[in-house]
């Protein structure tokens, strides 16, 4: 029997910087993590598959509030340049500055600063969750192996509580709670 021959497609060339089609068929991304590569230094980004807010809201783990307040931590991290990722000095460049940090991340630096003191300050295990987790981005199973707390390890679920009760205080914080209306169990009134 004569083999059959199958041609050869062209293939595509390929932005690498994006997800490919396939993986974007199977669920979105998140804004990509930039870090630095261990072994050589050179800047890469990661794109994280998982948003950990996201899940916890669709599953009803947290409220749009806690969410809203993850969010709002997590872009004033951003905007206080506290990840590990770090440009090159202003000292270098000819025309440069010099100058360290710009007012803009001087006061998000500030309000990060206030709300971890709202969880207790950095040392405690729902601000250590909340730079972690919200800030740095890492995965709470991650925090929980890696980091922990105290320099214990802790077990998934209660690193996962660590981080719903830090987003309550959070969104107490960001002033983000809404006040509930009393529910009505369709009853009259007590005594009618």
């Amino acid at each position: 029997m004569a083999a059959k021959r199958r041609r050869k497609s062209k293939l595509e060339h390929e932005n690498l910087s994006k997800p490919t089609k396939w993986r974007l068929q199977h669920g979105g991304f998140s804004e990509p993590v930039r870090e630095a590569d261990p072994g050589t230094g050179t800047p890469i980004a990661h794109r994280r598959a998982v948003d950990t807010l996201g899940a916890m809201l669709a599953n009803g783990t947290i409220t749009q509030a806690m969410h809203d307040a993850g969010a709002v931590f997590r872009a004033q991290f951003r905007a206080a340049a506290l990840d590990t990722l770090r440009a090159m000095p202003l000292e270098r460049i000819p025309a440069g500055t010099g100058d360290p940090l710009t007012e803009r991340q001087v006061g998000a630096r500030r309000k990060v600063a206030a709300a971890l003191n709202a969880l207790g300050g950095h040392r405690s295990a729902a601000g250590s969750c909340a730079w972690h987790v919200l800030g740095c981005e890492a995965s709470v199973r991650e925090w929980a192996a890696r980091q922990g707390w105290g320099g214990r390890n802790i077990g998934h679920s209660q690193a996962q509580g660590i981080l719903v009760a830090a987003l309550g205080v959070l969104a107490g914080h960001y002033g983000l709670h809404r006040e509930a209306a009393p529910r009505s169990s369709g009853r009259g009134a007590p005594g009618s």
